[in-house]
């Protein structure tokens, strides 16, 4: 079993290096009692980076997946280490930063923007992904071109006078009495989950997600949402990118 550090509060998506152990070593991968990188999953992509061992000797991880209660690391091949690593060993693990912070920036958008559509439509989100410096939204039905410069002034206005977010834990028989998220998505919650981790950006959204999110909106930045893709059915796509690139390290 891998512990998820990345999931306890909103600031542990800002740390970039940590310690753990080794307790498998699957072919092309290892796998660590604990750790900050995130797995490929609910839309996100993987964080990437580099794990280095005690004599110095950094491999490079270009991929992270879930394998049941354990996160695999996978490395470049010809970034292996030179001498075998073996099980019980301790590595650091350090986290590509501005990868991180972008998915972040894309993640923190996404909720915002569906909440927003939500808000002013009434559409729901039926599927999101983040990808590069961009995300798409897909829709639950045709949302109307017109809506697309109010949306951008409320993602504006969301950086200019920032909104905290948080992470709480909450017990899945209390959200089960009150799913408040489904009033802007319908992703189910998988039926194991327990407890919920909720994403709550103040006075605008509340969201079940594993993801890595931003301590506030100001972080955001500006975006572009891009033309609207029509979609089987009569559904929408919605595509918005980041303008600018983002801080190269994290804060102190």
């Amino acid at each position: 079993m891998t512990e998820l550090d990345f999931l306890v509060d909103i600031d542990a998506a800002y740390r970039t290096r940590f310690r753990a152990r080794i307790t498998a070593l699957p072919p092309g991968g290892v796998v660590l009692d604990r750790t900050l990188f995130y797995p490929t999953g609910g839309g996100q992509p993987a964080d990437r980076g580099h794990l280095t061992a005690a004599d110095g000797a950094a491999s490079e991880v270009v991929d992270v997946t879930k394998s049941g209660p354990a996160v695999v690391h996978r490395l470049r091949p010809s970034a292996r280490p030179a001498t075998p690593w073996t099980v019980g060993a301790e590595l650091e693990g350090r986290i590509d930063w501005p990868r991180r912070h972008r998915h972040m920036r894309l993640h923190t958008g996404q909720h915002l923007l569906s909440a927003r559509i939500f808000e002013r439509t009434g559409l729901k989100t039926r599927k999101a992904n983040l990808s590069g410096v961009g995300a798409t939204l897909d829709l639950n039905g045709a949302l109307d071109p017109a809506v697309v410069d109010r949306l951008l002034e409320d993602l504006a206005d969301a950086v200019a006078h920032p909104r905290r977010v948080a992470v709480r834990h909450v017990p899945r028989a209390e959200w089960d009495r009150n799913p408040t998220a489904e009033r802007s998505g319908l992703v189910p919650l998988p039926p194991h989950v327990d407890p919920v981790r909720v994403i709550e950006v103040d006075g605008m959204d509340v969201c079940p997600c594993g993801g890595t999110h931003l301590r506030s909106t100001g972080e955001l930045g500006a975006v572009r949402i891009a033309p609207l893709t029509p979609r089987e059915g009569g559904d929408s796509r919605v595509s918005f990118t980041l303008v600018d690139p983002g801080p190269t390290t994290p804060p102190e």
